[in-house]
């Protein structure tokens, strides 16, 4: 970097890359000893075993081998598997884990995608059994797959897709069948099981398995979710390998069940009516509660993906020109090598900043599921108590509680001086408004980070290979870049590809209750940037108001056909805003994190050197990402805006006044007529007019749209000497003389 930008970018050092003791203060477990273990034993695991596996060619074979198969061991040995399980079933954290899992995952995919999804897909399996399973079926199951006892580990694995012609991936069509095989009287009933799965993790060693089926036989209702076991009798046929280019690492193949089993198998329990088997939980309402939590863990592998990429490119940059006869220790080309260019550690920044607001939102998705579902019991234990039973039933109830939710923030958001503390209070206390409260934000942040982590990532992650020159797609590119970025291709279909989180997104982030939020953390932001003008809070804030204005003006405007803008079938609409919201929440959460390393970085001795470096660093990523999310924001609010007004043509006159108009306004309207027609588009008296398709199409109805767009802009000011000063600490940050995997 030259000397101006380095005199830019003067202020507090970056002397290392963040540690421990800085992820334990952004990412809210300094304070939890039992998470710190959790986080040191995957690690262990990631860069040991599962670092020399990828090193040693695992990842070129489909088949499970016996060398991977090692790898079960490890994660027993370690802890990771019981990681799930609650102490009454023989595991060892007590408490919601979503936090746990996602620190777990995170660290497994530091190094592989493939190992963090064979440690992550047994708890998948059992996900639909602890979510919606039965007392008597969670204890067995749960307890069955803790390792350490007499009895072997058992092992699971999720059969929901199926190899359906050109879709695979579809959840909500089931060729998987389930009919009555025998029901004696006053005998549990028999069903059978027909399926075939596609796409299937864990299959080459899975004892059992949790599968999505729809009902063959008229005595029985509907979908639901079944558990199949290997001595179950019939056909247990684990499928042949799936020939995956990604994640070999983890066992993948198309399996065939037909099965006899009985009825009791459902999850969640059935009732009998009519001599029909009714069970408790539909396929869909299963995978609703299970798929709500796990695809943050997702979103959160390709986050370390992109954070661990940035060790290796600085040590790619710095040496890029070591080796050459005219190169000399001590030389800046010797020591600095590519980072003499700007370009180089701009490009990181980017890379870096990316990784930092995907990490952050994901990390703040697993924390906000921690603390939900301790809410959404006590939501349940209500429900019991007044005997509110049945879907339709909650639903109707929860649609009562959403105005007293709305009250609630609405009297939150206002000065205490002004207002009425004991409603408050109330409001406070009822659990029901606390659970649609909660509720509201969890349905927005799940799909969003599942939805800008793979996708935005998996884009970002071929920027980072691409950096590494042609080193970047070689087996022995310093942190299996390559796999890495290949990985996150997979991990954007996991769980329903983006389609799905796009989908979801249109109708949830349209909550009142959420936007009622989501006002509420503009009002923050500004007080933020108050505080600390550097993070490019005041950008965020301009940018959600900008959001927030576009998606009230679609909701309620027609395009030039006179068809409503926002409706689920109008994805060029809602897909579009959906993705726009992803930015948003990704910059917000990475601003709390930075504000938290500053507020509680302050008390940490350890840190005491090394704080002001990590807090000025952050900050400039955070206004780095702040401007880029701006631009994608504005980017897309002035697409849909006026992008489905028609232009005016020449022929249909437009609003355009003639030459012979424009003189005879000039004695009302002195200077209409002056110059070169200044006033715009006019129409010459012989029909010609300026060289363009027509004209200028009208801004009426929109000048706060152009208010909020003009202010947009002009709070990306200082962004890019943020980036100066980000790119310029990359060049001084002290790295390790070689990664510390393989081990």
């Amino acid at each position: 970097m030259n000397s101006n930008v380095a005199e830019r970018a003067a202020g507090p050092a970056l002397d290392t890359l963040p540690g421990d003791d800085v992820r334990q203060i952004m990412w809210r477990f300094s304070d939890r000893y039992d998470l710190q273990m959790v986080v040191q034993s995957a690690r262990s695991i990631a860069r040991g075993p599962v670092a020399r596996l990828v090193a040693e060619g695992a990842r070129h074979s489909h088949e499970w081998t016996d060398e991977k198969a090692k790898l079960l061991d490890a994660f027993d040995e370690a802890g990771l598997t019981s990681l799930y399980m609650s102490p009454e079933h023989g595991g060892y954290l007590v408490g919601p884990k979503n936090l746990a899992m996602a620190l777990a995952a995170f660290e497994l995919a530091w190094v592989d995608g493939g190992a963090a999804t064979c440690s992550l897909a047994g708890n998948l399996a059992l996900a639909p059994i602890h979510e919606r399973g039965t007392a008597k079926q969670r204890q067995l199951y749960m307890a069955r797959c803790v390792p350490g006892g007499e009895e072997k580990t058992w092992r699971g694995a999720f059969c929901l897709t199926e190899p359906l012609p050109g879709v695979g991936v579809e959840t909500g069509v089931l060729s998987g069948k389930i009919r009555v095989a025998e029901w004696k009287e006053g005998a549990e009933p028999l069903v059978r099981v027909e399926k075939r799965g596609r796409f299937i993790t864990n299959m080459g060693f899975a004892n059992f398995v949790t599968a999505a089926v729809e009902s063959d036989d008229e005595r029985i209702k509907g979908s639901c979710v079944i558990v199949l076991e290997e001595d179950d009798p019939g056909t247990f046929d684990r499928g042949t390998p799936t020939k995956k280019m990604v994640h070999q690492l983890s066992s993948t193949t198309d399996p065939i069940f037909s099965l006899t089993v009985p009825a009791s198998r459902i999850v969640g329990g059935y009732t009998v009516q009519d001599r029909v088997i009714v069970p408790n939980y539909n396929h869909g309402q299963v995978i609703e509660s299970v798929f709500r939590r796990t695809r943050v863990t997702v979103g959160l592998m390709s986050s370390a993906k992109l954070l661990s990429a940035v060790e290796p490119l600085i040590r790619y940059q710095r040496q890029r020109f070591r080796g050459g006869a005219a190169e000399n220790p001590g030389t800046p080309r010797f020591e600095m090598g590519l980072q003499q260019k700007e370009d180089v550690v701009h490009r990181l920044v980017d890379v870096w900043a990316t990784g930092e607001a995907s990490a952050s939102l994901g990390f703040a998705a697993a924390r906000h599921f921690d603390a939900f579902d301790l809410v959404e019991m006590k939501k349940e234990d209500v429900f019991l108590e007044r005997g509110i039973d049945g879907t339709r039933a909650q639903m109707r109830e929860l649609k009562k509680v959403k105005e007293r939710a709305l009250e609630y923030l609405k009297l939150r958001r206002l000065p205490e001086d002004g207002r009425d503390r004991e409603r408050l209070d109330v409001l406070a206390a009822d659990p029901m408004v606390e659970y649609v409260v909660g509720d509201s934000v969890a349905n927005v942040i799940c799909p969003a980070c599942k939805l800008w982590n793979t996708g935005h990532g998996a884009n970002v992650m071929r920027e980072a290979v691409s950096m590494m020159g042609g080193y970047g797609i070689t087996e022995d590119c310093p942190g299996f870049l390559a796999h890495k970025w290949m990985d996150t291709q997979l991990e954007a279909t996991y769980e329903g590809p983006e389609a799905v989180q796009r989908r979801q997104l249109s109708v949830t982030m349209t909550d009142e209750v959420f936007l009622a939020q989501f006002r509420g953390w503009i009002g923050d932001l500004r007080l933020i940037a108050s505080r600390r003008p550097g993070t490019g809070a005041c950008t965020l804030a301009s940018s959600m108001e900008l959001w927030l204005w576009t998606l009230q003006h679609l909701l309620h405007s027609e395009d030039a056909d006179g068809k409503p803008l926002y409706r689920g079938h109008r994805q060029g609409v809602t897909f579009a805003m959906a993705d726009a919201v992803c930015w948003l929440l990704a910059s917000r959460f990475q601003m709390l994190d930075v504000v938290k390393l500053e507020e509680d970085g302050a008390e940490d001795p350890e840190l005491a050197e090394s704080r002001s470096g990590y807090v000025q660093f952050f900050t400039d990523l955070c206004h780095v990402q702040a401007a880029r999310a701006a631009g994608e924001v504005g980017r897309i609010c002035t697409e849909l805006t006026f992008g489905y007004n028609r232009h005016p043509s020449w022929e249909g006159g437009g609003g355009c006044f003639t030459a012979n108009e424009l003189i005879q306004l000039e004695g009302i309207m002195p200077g209409i007529d002056a110059g070169e027609h200044a006033f715009g588009d006019v129409i010459e008296a012989d029909g010609s007019h300026a060289p363009k398709a027509g004209p200028c199409a009208s801004f009426r109805g929109m000048e706060q749209f152009e208010r909020l767009r003009r202010k947009l802009d002009g709070c990306v000011t200082g962004a890019r000497l943020a980036k100066d000063r980000a790119a310029h600490a990359l060049t001084h940050v002290a790295i390790p003389e070689a990664l510390d995997y393989p081990q």
